[in-house]
């Protein structure tokens, strides 16, 4: 699983095998380690709402995707969910929750475990 923040913007992205984990266990966590911090992410199905939503507590951020979209999103070729969350003051949090494809360009990451890019197709790759 992938972060990607930028300001008010968080974008989640996962492998298929990740994809394939959430759908049976709804939850996904990882974590990455700061000396004597560790900075923990999570995706968890709920069972309300109609839209994503974000919490951050403990040092843990974690994505809420509402049952009828996880399973949606799980289940199909549907490629991604996102919302606009408000978060007080007139501001809003963008979310992301998207299957990772395949890079076009070269990468050294091991993309593997990717989702086929439907674009190499329409280019010949």
């Amino acid at each position: 699983m992938k972060i990607r923040i930028k300001g008010n913007s968080v974008r989640f992205r996962l492998t298929r095998s990740e994809v394939d984990y959430f759908g049976k266990f709804n939850y996904l966590e990882e974590s990455t380690e700061f000396g004597n911090s560790t900075f923990r992410y999570a995706l968890q199905r709920s069972e309300n709402g109609n839209e994503l939503s974000a919490g951050f507590a403990e040092n843990k951020m974690t994505l809420h995707v509402p049952e009828h979209l996880a399973k949606d999103w799980t289940g199909t070729e549907r490629v991604g969910l996102e919302s606009e969350m408000n978060i007080g003051q007139g501001k809003k949090l963008y979310l992301l929750l998207e299957k990772d494809f395949k890079c076009l360009d070269n990468t050294t990451e091991d993309q593997s475990d990717n989702y086929e890019n439907p674009l190499a197709q329409k280019n010949g790759n």
